[in-house]
């Protein structure tokens, strides 16, 4: 998406630079996409179902990896697909508040066009990947696709690392309303002082953001530091007592490891996705409700125990350092 550059941008920009790292000439191909034009998504399809990238310049393209919708619409002899997510709005996101599609007669067509079509173009492929298992069981409910997860570092990994464990809790990410940052700042008036909460990132809710923390008495414990680059987010990470991440139904999030890898426990939500395949309640981490209270309540237990922040912290820092870049390439060009 043009003038984005979230977690996916972030992705595609650190598997090319590993294939690159093991000798693999690479070239990286996109066209803007605007998922907030429900009516032109077919369209946007179609303009990727028109590529043929087997050729360019008279040399023979060895292999094509497509990553999210619709990319994976290319055409080549020898395609992988490692999906992020599909046009989530028409898959499980379909029949919450954060999807534009409706019980009408259009959308409804349109939903069963955009199935059917995935199901298809994903059939091409000679192997199917995830970035998560979350991920993975949606292509199997909903397409009927096999595919296996393959998990791989954030791209800060080799610059975090751990630090103290200060008073606040952190927040990373795009501020929309699908990432219910509002929950956390909810929470934190179930919170006692001096802890605060730090919110990087930006997006449309910002506003909303704000207005909530003012109505829930809690903005002058909130701080909204706003787009940082890679060493502000470092130290961000690095003097947290804790890494709130609860958005609805993630497909992986490189929040969680990002914590992690800083030494960080990590509170989530029940309903979270992608980051419950790392999280586990008590051990690097806390479960809860997706409730400010419940939140707030993790929130506070962390709050009065350092000691067990840092324990918890160092069981997260364990896991996050299995996962490595050598098996996810050795998987899409084997």
């Amino acid at each position: 998406m043009p003038f984005v550059e979230g977690g996916a941008e972030l992705h595609v920009g650190a598997l090319i630079a590993q294939l690159q790292r093991r000798g693999y000439l690479v070239e990286r191909v996109a066209i803007p996409f605007r998922p907030q034009a429900k009516s032109e998504v077919l369209a946007q399809a179609a303009a990727w179902r028109l590529l043929d990238l087997s050729m360019s310049n008279e040399q023979p393209i060895d292999l094509l990896i497509a990553t999210r919708f619709p990319s994976y619409f290319a055409r080549h002899p020898r395609k992988v697909a490692w999906v992020l997510h599909q046009h989530r709005t028409a898959y499980e996101l379909c029949g919450t508040p954060y999807s534009d599609f409706e019980h009408s007669e259009a959308d409804v067509g349109l939903r069963r066009q955009l199935l059917d079509l995935d199901r298809r173009m994903l059939g091409e492929c000679r192997h199917v990947f995830t970035n998560a298992q979350n991920t993975a069981s949606r292509l199997e409910k909903f397409n009927g696709v096999a595919a296996r997860a393959l998990y791989h570092p954030p791209p800060l990994a080799e610059q975090l690392r751990p630090g103290d464990y200060g008073a606040y809790v952190l927040i990373v990410g795009r501020l929309e309303a699908v990432k219910r940052t509002d929950l956390t700042i909810r929470a934190l008036a179930h919170v006692p002082a001096p802890m605060r909460l730090v919110i990087v990132g930006e997006g449309s809710q910002r506003e909303l953001a704000e207005r909530t923390a003012a109505e829930s008495g809690v903005g002058g414990r909130v701080v909204f530091a706003g787009a940082v680059n890679a060493g502000q987010l470092v130290e961000f990470y690095s003097g947290a007592r804790a890494v709130v991440y609860a958005p609805f139904d993630e497909d992986y999030g490189y929040v969680t490891l990002e914590a992690f890898l800083s030494g960080k426990p990590v509170i989530t939500a029940t309903d979270s996705g992608g980051t419950l395949e790392f999280v586990r309640d008590g051990d690097n981490g806390f479960i809860c409700a997706p409730e400010p209270f419940a939140i707030g309540q993790a929130i506070a237990r962390l709050a009065a125990d350092p000691d067990l922040a840092r324990r918890l912290g160092q069981n997260g820092l364990a896991r996050a350092a299995q996962v490595t870049w050598d098996g996810v390439v050795e998987q899409l060009v084997g």
